[in-house]
């Protein structure tokens, strides 16, 4: 099977109150930086490689921040694939910075999210950003509540400006989702979720009810990779890879889950990508859901 089908197995998704439609297939450029996400790759050329790759298998959603790198990321993104195909949706995300200590800092004044957009716009090469992220920077991969009025205001006015065309949210619960929602259309949710970490689910649901993307980051456990028996096992039954079946699990999720899924290496991205024509049976996905009950 051709690989541009792959990603079309996946099935489509429009993002709500717009015409913008994605692979549910897409692709994560957080690791097209240096170690730590910080600095540069240690071979730029194959950086380069995988995104073209990337957009010959047909995925047009990939999700990316300036503050990968920093700046780097989306410097090697506009390198790649600049100028853009049309139906390319580029994601980015505000509300973090990283001095030289390579630490995660917040920036989430007006005057940070104002200069974060001028410089997604430059090192992308773009005269609008498609879709803009706020992230709540907080400790660990669980949020915590606390108003995000302040910061979606900023946005929406930017959004108003013409610099962005839509608002999504990061890290965040919700509550601070339906307050967001009260000041402007929010299209996706980026939250930490995964067949081990399913903190979610309910928000996952109440999301598809209103055809909100949700969009898990560290789909295959991230820093700290998926360990599982259960998952173990059924790969092996299905002949296939852990990793396949976890994203693949995501995909039979819900319909409004899109997969960005991030490596540096081509033969985990075409891994990553064989995953989207993966059927899970009924008595695997029983298995499946059983690790998150655990956890």
């Amino acid at each position: 099977m051709a690989a541009e089908s792959n990603a079309k197995l996946a099935g489509v998704f429009t993002f709500p109150q717009t015409s913008v439609q994605v692979h549910r297939m897409g692709y994560g450029a957080m690791q097209l930086s240096g170690p730590g996400i910080f600095g540069p790759p240690k071979d730029p050329q194959a950086a380069v490689a995988i995104l073209r790759e990337a957009i010959e298998t047909g995925i047009n959603h990939i999700d990316t921040s300036d503050f990968y790198g920093p700046h780097l990321t989306n410097q090697i993104i506009k390198e790649a694939l600049h100028p853009y195909r049309k139906d390319l949706v580029i994601v980015t995300k505000l509300g973090a910075r990283r001095p030289a200590d390579k630490s995660w800092q917040k920036a989430n004044s007006a005057q940070e999210l104002t200069a974060g957009v001028h410089d997604n716009l430059k090192n992308l090469g773009v005269s609008a950003l498609d879709i803009v992220n706020y992230r709540v920077v907080g400790p660990g991969h669980v949020p915590s509540e606390g108003s995000i009025a302040e910061q979606i205001h900023v946005l929406a006015d930017l959004k108003k400006q013409g610099l962005i065309r839509q608002i999504g949210v990061s890290h965040v619960t919700a509550n601070q989702i339906k307050e967001a929602q009260s000041i402007t259309n929010i299209v996706c949710v980026q939250n930490h979720y995964n067949v081990v970490h399913r903190n979610d689910d309910a928000l996952i649901d109440d999301l598809a009810r209103q055809g909100i993307a949700y969009v898990p980051y560290f789909p295959l456990g991230g820093f700290t990779p998926l360990q599982s028996a259960v998952l173990s096992g059924v790969a092996k039954r299905l002949e296939t890879t852990a990793h396949q079946v976890a994203l693949a699990w995501l995909l039979q999720r819900s319909p409004n889950v899109l997969l960005i899924p991030g490596t540096s290496s081509l033969a985990h991205f075409r891994e990553n990508v064989a995953a989207a024509q993966l059927k899970l049976s009924r008595q695997d996905l029983h298995e499946l859901n059983r690790i998150g009950e655990s956890h």
